[in-house]
C-alpha cells in the first residue's frame, strides 16, 4: 500500500469491546491505517506525532467529554473532520456539536458501524474534491503568472509589472485603465490568483454588455416575485464573488442611480437583493476597469465623485501597444510559439521583412490584435518562416467602399458599424464613442437584426 493512499483514522473509545468492533469493521478497507485510544489525553499526545485524516471520538471518556476534546482537536487541526459517537440520544448536545463544527454525530446502536463507514467514505470523497480544487487554483495561478501575461521589457510595461506585484500584497481596490485589447481582465485575474483570495471565486462582469434595467438585479440579485418575470430567487454577482474578487469592467457605463446603490453597498459592506429585506454581509476585493477617463466622467457629471474616490484604490494604467514598440516582437514571438505548440505545428521564425511590417504598424487593437495577427500568420505560413504576406493587418483590408455599387446611406452606416464592431471585438460602448453615435442606435439595429454581434 503506497503512502499516498494511506488514510489515517484515530478512534477514541474507552469501551475496549466497542472500540475493537469499530476498528475491525473499518480495517476491511485496506487503505485505512487505524489507531485506537481510550482517553482524550492519549489522542492529543499522538496528534503531535502522527496527524490523522479523520478522528472519531466517544462523547463520554474517562478524562474528558466530547465537546471539550473536539474543541482542543479543532484548535490544533481545524481542517480535520471529527465524528462524535455517543451512547446517549441527546438532541441538544448533538445540535451544539454540529454547530461547533463536528462533521457527524451518531448514537451507538446496531447501525452505527455502517453509518460510520458511509460517513467516512463521503468525507474522504469531499477531501479529495477539495484537494483537486486547490490543485486547479494552483494551476490557475500558474496560468495567470505575471510573466505569462505581462510580456516585454519596455519601461511602461515594467511599471505595470511593479504595480501588479504591489497589488497582491493587500486587499486595496484596484482601478485598471487602458484601451480595449490591452489586457485589463487578464491583469485583474493575475492579481486575484496571486492574492490571499486565490482559492475563492473570481467573478467578471462587463457592465457595457448588461441592459441598464437589468443591471441592479445582475449585480445584487433579486427575490422571487420582485418584479415581472422574477420567477425564482437570483443570486447576484456580488454574492457570487463573496470572499473572492469582483471585476467590474467598463464601470463608467453604470447609470447614476445604480452608482448610488453601489456606493452604499461598498460603504456598508452588505447588500439587499432587489425585493428582499435580508441584509447580506459582503467580503470582496473589487477591481474595476474602464477605457474611459473616470475623472473626466466625474467632471462631466456622468460619474459620482464620492464613488470615484471609493473605487480608485491603486490605479494601474495599461499602455497601448504603440507606446511600447520595443515589446512588439517579444509578444509576436510568444504568440507565434504558443499557437504553434497548441496546434502541433513546427516552430516558425519571423523574417526580417515581416518583422519590419509588424514594427511599422500601430496596432489599434493592441495586444489582442497582435495575438490574432500572429495566429493567422502561423496558419497562412507555408514553411517555417513567416513572410510579409503572411502578416495580414487591418490597414490592408478593403474597408468601406462607396464606388463599387449603389447603396443607401443607411446601408453604408450599417456597413461602417459592422466594420467597427469587428475591429473592436463587439464592444458597443467603444464603437459608439469612436463613431460619435448613441449606444441606443447600435442596440436598436441589433434588435431589428440589421446588425449582429456574432
Amino acid at each position: 500500500m503506497s503512502e499516498s493512499s494511506t488514510y489515517r483514522i484515530f478512534i477514541v473509545e474507552d469501551d475496549p469491546w466497542y472500540g475493537e468492533v469499530l476498528k475491525y469493521h473499518l480495517s476491511l478497507n485496506p487503505d485505512y491505517e487505524l489507531y485506537r485510544f481510550t482517553t482524550g489525553a492519549e489522542c492529543l499526545a499522538q496528534l503531535a506525532i502522527c496527524q490523522p485524516h479523520l478522528i472519531t471520538i466517544d462523547y463520554s471518556l474517562p478524562d474528558t467529554n466530547g465537546s471539550d476534546l473536539f474543541r482542543r482537536i479543532h484548535e490544533r487541526l481545524p481542517d480535520t473532520p471529527v465524528i462524535v459517537i455517543s451512547g446517549q440520544n441527546d438532541v441538544e448536545t448533538a445540535v451544539g456539536l454540529l454547530q461547533a463544527g463536528v462533521r457527524d454525530y451518531f448514537v451507538k446502536d446496531d447501525r452505527t458501524k455502517d453509518l460510520l463507514w458511509n460517513a467516512i467514505l463521503k468525507i474522504r470523497e469531499n477531501q479529495s474534491l477539495k484537494q483537486e480544487i486547490e490543485l486547479l487554483h494552483e494551476k490557475l495561478g500558474q496560468k495567470y503568472d505575471f510573466g505569462s501575461i505581462i510580456k516585454g521589457n519596455s519601461p511602461a510595461i515594467q511599471k505595470v509589472f511593479s504595480l501588479v506585484e504591489k497589488a497582491v500584497r493587500t486587499n486595496i481596490n484596484i482601478s485598471i485603465t487602458g484601451e480595449t485589447g490591452t489586457g485589463k481582465e487578464l491583469v485583474a485575474q493575475a492579481i486575484h490568483y496571486h492574492s490571499d483570495r486565490k482559492k475563492k471565486p473570481f467573478v467578471a462582469v462587463n457592465m457595457a454588455a448588461i441592459p441598464h434595467d437589468l443591471a441592479e438585479s445582475e449585480l445584487f440579485g433579486h427575490e422571487k416575485g420582485a418584479f415581472t418575470g422574477a420567477v425564482n430567487r437570483k443570486i447576484g454577482r456580488f454574492e457570487e464573488a463573496n470572499k473572492g474578487t469582483l471585476f467590474l469592467d467598463e464601470i463608467a457605463e453604470l447609470d447614476l442611480t445604480l452608482q448610488s446603490k453601489l456606493l452604499r453597498v461598498l460603504q456598508e459592506r452588505e447588500l439587499m437583493r432587489v425585493g428582499g429585506t435580508e441584509r447580506i454581509p459582503l467580503d470582496i476585493r473589487l477591481i474595476i476597469a474602464s477605457h474611459k477617463n473616470l475623472l473626466d466622467e466625474v467632471r462631466q457629471g456622468r460619474f459620482r465623485e464620492d464613488l470615484y474616490y471609493r473605487l480608485m484604490g491603486l490605479p494601474i494604467s495599461l499602455p497601448p501597444l504603440r507606446d511600447r514598440s520595443t515589446d512588439i516582437m517579444v509578444l509576436a514571438r510568444y504568440f507565434l510559439d504558443d499557437f504553434c505548440q497548441d496546434n502541433r505545428l513546427p516552430s516558425m521564425a519571423i523574417s526580417p521583412l515581416a518583422t519590419d511590417k509588424l514594427l511599422r504598424y500601430s496596432f489599434p487593437g493592441n495586444v489582442r490584435e497582435l495575438k490574432s495577427v500572429m495566429q493567422l500568420a502561423a496558419v497562412m505560413c507555408d514553411g517555417t518562416e513567416v513572410k510579409p504576406d503572411d502578416v495580414m493587418l487591418a490597414s490592408e483590408s478593403e474597408g468601406v467602399s462607396v464606388n463599387n455599387d449603389e447603396k443607401t446611406l443607411r446601408d453604408y452606416t450599417i456597413q461602417i458599424i459592422k466594420s467597427y464592431l469587428k475591429k473592436y471585438d463587439n464592444n458597443v460602448v467603444l464603437v459608439a464613442d469612436k463613431l460619435d453615435i448613441g449606444k441606443s442606435t447600435i442596440y436598436k439595429m441589433i434588435q431589428t437584426n440589421e446588425l449582429s454581434l456574432s
